[in-house]
């Protein structure tokens, strides 16, 4: 049949016709519903608009979409976040990004929406929220964006709305950031002050234990993460005629249910590597494992007085600490640089793609990924290359003397954009 009325989507409503009924006006449409059929909405006030606004807010409250399910455009949004938590607890996800997305709907999002009901949530109230969070940071706005998209998409499929409002929103660039490594000066600052933190006579509190003081020198020749660092164990290191090589198998992390865990993974497959250490961050570790009594493989090197792992938010405060002795507290340095400044070493003198493979980063090709198979071989050129630069014996030497280019500045911003920093950012902080 061609040439007649288009039909009613289900979910949706016709033309809203007003008539005079005895000096009440009557507002009056037809709703499709979920089962297909056609059927008359009215509503009765003192005046055309009245009538008009009454009639749509029966709309919206109609079981069209989710009829007979448990969210309809009438449940409210923290309806929809009870649910949606209740699912993200069944889903194949670790602990950690469910903590994490459950942190940013309770501090952030819910917050925002919790006064809505699903079918009052537009595109446009979606944005000004995303402008606002991005007005903090550009990392809470994106993850904000994220879980909104999830939880809409669960909306979705339970048929409660009829589009995902977070589809039409704009897209947010990341603000331009160039990854800066420690200057050769910085690095002997910085020693300076963790070979002397808190070793003085008369200072209140205990004693260093020199944990963070050995924690930067791991790092500076490694470049892993923080709490893959403090995740090593006695079998994760072997030390041979050839040099030491360390293997990273998991990284420390808090969780709510648990507390604080070696977790038995690290970020991602790819971290899962095996570093050729230079002898001055290998002098550190056999100083540290010959300092440990205990005989335990699983025994970790930086370790609490109970044998469990340190505590991140800890060493990254001592760490300040440290940064504030040498007089450095204004150049924003965080365990973070570390890593960086191993990265722009290697980089410099072997080219990014060795710099991903030694930060454990995925920027191979696909074939090499695929089809190539793996060489088991350890190169330890890196590692005389992180020798004879960072070294505390060494000569200030080119590498991090000279000025990054522009391309060196991109490369080096897409290695180091995936890490997690100084460890997990809690949802509500940045």
């Amino acid at each position: 049949m061609t040439g007649g009325r288009p039909r009613t989507a289900i979910g949706t409503f016709g033309t809203i016709r007003v008539d005079r009924r005895g000096g009440r006006c009557v507002a009056e449409t037809r709703f499709r519903d979920l089962d297909g059929r056609l059927r008359k909405v009215t509503a009765t006030a003192s005046t055309p608009a009245a009538a008009r606004s009454l009639v749509k807010e029966r709309l919206l409250n109609r079981s069209g979409y989710g009829s007979g399910g448990q969210l309809t455009l009438a449940s409210s949004f923290g309806d929809l976040t009870a649910l949606w938590l209740a699912d993200l607890d069944l889903r194949d996800l670790t602990a950690g990004t469910k903590e994490s997305y459950g942190d940013i709907v309770r501090l952030h999002v819910l917050p925002a929406f919790e006064s809505f009901t699903l079918g009052e949530i537009t595109t446009g109230r979606v944005e000004w929220f995303l402008k606002s969070e991005a007005a903090v940071s550009h990392s809470r706005a994106m993850h904000a964006r994220t879980v909104l998209n999830l939880m809409f998409g669960f909306a979705l499929r339970h048929d409660a709305i009829s589009r995902n409002p977070v589809e039409g929103t704009s897209q947010r660039r990341k603000p331009k950031q160039v990854p800066q490594a420690l200057t050769p000066d910085q690095i002997t600052a910085i020693r300076r002050a963790a070979a002397n933190w808190r070793t003085g006579d008369g200072q209140p509190g205990p004693k260093s234990d020199g944990q963070v003081r050995d924690l930067i020198e791991v790092l500076l020749g490694t470049g892993m993460r923080p709490g893959e660092a403090l995740a090593l164990r006695r079998c994760d290191i072997t030390d041979g005629p050839g040099g030491m090589v360390v293997r990273v198998t998991g990284t420390v992390v808090h969780r709510k249910s648990t507390g604080l865990i070696r977790q038995p993974h690290p970020k991602s497959e790819s971290s899962i590597r095996s570093i050729p250490v230079p002898d001055f961050a290998a002098a550190v570790i056999r100083r540290r494992l010959a300092a440990v009594k205990s005989g335990d493989p699983d025994r970790l090197i930086f370790a609490s007085r109970n044998g469990g792992p340190l505590n991140p938010y800890n060493v990254r405060r001592t760490f300040r600490d440290m940064v504030m002795d040498a007089g450095l507290e204004d150049a924003g340095i965080s365990l973070r640089w570390y890593r960086r400044t191993a990265a722009t070493v290697i980089a410099r003198s072997m080219g990014t793609d060795a710099a991903a493979t030694f930060l454990g980063h995925t920027s191979t090709a696909i074939t090499e990924g695929h089809y190539i198979e793996p060489d088991p071989t350890i190169d330890h050129t890196p590692a005389a290359y992180l020798e004879r630069t960072l070294n505390p014996g060494a000569e200030q030497d080119l590498l991090l003397s000279a000025p990054a280019s522009a391309d060196e500045e991109a490369q080096l911003a897409a290695l180091i954009d995936d890490d997690d920093g100084d460890g997990a950012v809690r949802a509500g902080s940045d």
